[in-house]
């Protein structure tokens, strides 16, 4: 174990050339980022998850109530044992050739059996009370990180100038307030890991993970190696989106389309002007540019370059379904121009609907009917949008 710790804290892989942890261990007279303070974000994580909880039931969720949002969850499925059966134990979703199984079985048409399944797999969603509690919680949480960072960054040089994330590096000193920024922040991300598992469970749930764990990865990186200058710019950078986007899920659930729409197109824009201009532009330019002038490239420097090109892949991905989701719905319009009441239709629902979904009673098989082997299912977007402007069953 002993060889496995030497090996994984080589100071030629964590360090530039001619830099050792001897030089930056604290003294009374300078502090600097140390390893083992990561341990703290652990049991953070789980007491910001316990603050989550209860801002969500005494918080959260008497403003939803006071917003008339509905806590009762999507209509339940008639009991069918074979049907039943077929949905917990075979598919979810069954094909064109199991339907026809199904209905010569249960004498139903294949119409009423889809129906069914739709149902049943709506009864396992949350209802919109519980979406809404957890937006307000995100939208609570990384609007306070936001503005701490903002008022902690424009106190600070490396805001203005990048090269100031470099001058002297590494050894800069860890005031308190980074401090507190960076291991709430890695802490945040944290119960975001232990939650997904809890939380809504949406199609991009591996991008998401990924990106979780591709954000875990970066703040711990800088931290050890003391990059927690550009680090900072980082975490900023990032919230204002997710501020935005959360509002939009909060906005769309209270059902005020129209404050949906436009806290939609604010986030559509802040996002991809922050995430596919400026952080190129400005945040990959210092990591990887002005870092090798000033410091030169060694291990670990690579590795979080790595990281952040895999965040911006992220970014890309991200982009892509917003700029397909907008186009889509400025399609639908009349004329081809934008028409916020289409965003704010159906799209948005995280339940699959249909324009029969009223009708309950399974219908006997009828040979000129049963031929209908297909639903028209109102399918959107996941990700930053999920919730949101779209969203789509999995």
């Amino acid at each position: 174990m002993a060889g496995i710790l030497v090996w994984f804290w080589n100071e030629r892989f964590w360090l530039p050339h001619n830099v050792t942890w001897a030089d930056l261990k604290n003294t009374e007279e300078a502090t600097f980022p140390q390893a083992e303070d990561l341990y703290l974000a652990i049991p953070l994580a789980f007491c910001i998850f316990m603050i989550r909880l209860f801002f969500e039931r005494f918080i959260a969720r008497p403003c939803a109530l006071a917003l008339k949002i509905q806590a009762n969850g999507p209509r339940k499925a008639q009991h069918n044992a074979i049907l039943e059966k077929v949905f917990t134990s075979i598919t979810k979703h069954p094909d064109e050739k199991r339907l026809e199984g199904l209905s010569k079985q249960l004498d139903w048409d294949v119409r009423s059996i889809q129906r069914w399944f739709r149902q049943r797999r709506n009864q396992e969603k949350p209802s919109t009370l519980t979406r809404f509690c957890e937006s307000m919680w995100k939208f609570t949480f990384n609007l306070y990180m936001f503005t701490y960072g903002v008022r902690y960054l424009q106190k600070t040089p490396w805001l203005w100038n990048t090269r100031q994330c470099w001058n002297n590096y590494p050894n800069q000193q860890l005031t308190p307030d980074l401090h507190y920024y960076y291991i709430v922040d890695l802490s945040f991300y944290w119960s975001l890991i232990f939650a997904q598992f809890m939380d809504i469970k949406r199609k991009d749930f591996p991008i998401m993970f990924l990106h979780h764990i591709a954000t875990i990865s970066l703040i711990t990186f800088s931290y050890v190696n003391n990059m927690v200058r550009v680090g900072t710019l980082v975490m900023c950078l990032h919230d204002v989106a997710d501020v935005l986007v959360e509002a939009a899920k909060m906005a769309n659930y209270s059902k005020c389309h129209k404050l949906c729409d436009l806290l939609f197109v604010v986030f559509a824009l802040v996002f991809i002007i922050a995430r596919l201009c400026v952080f190129p532009l400005w945040i990959l330019n210092t990591t990887m540019f002005e870092s090798w002038e000033i410091v030169g490239p060694y291990p670990s420097w690579w590795v979080f370059n790595i990281l952040l090109l895999v965040l911006q892949s992220l970014h890309l991905f991200w982009a892509y379904l917003i700029i397909k989701f907008a186009y889509r719905a400025i399609s639908k319009g009349k004329n081809g121009k934008w028409n916020p009441l289409h965003v704010s239709k159906d799209d948005r629902s995280d339940i699959e609907s249909s324009s029969d979904e009223d009708d309950s009673v399974p219908r006997i098989k009828n040979t000129q009917s049963s031929s209908t082997n297909g639903y028209k299912s109102t399918n959107g977007m996941n990700g930053y949008l999920t919730g949101a402007a779209c969203t789509e069953d999995h």
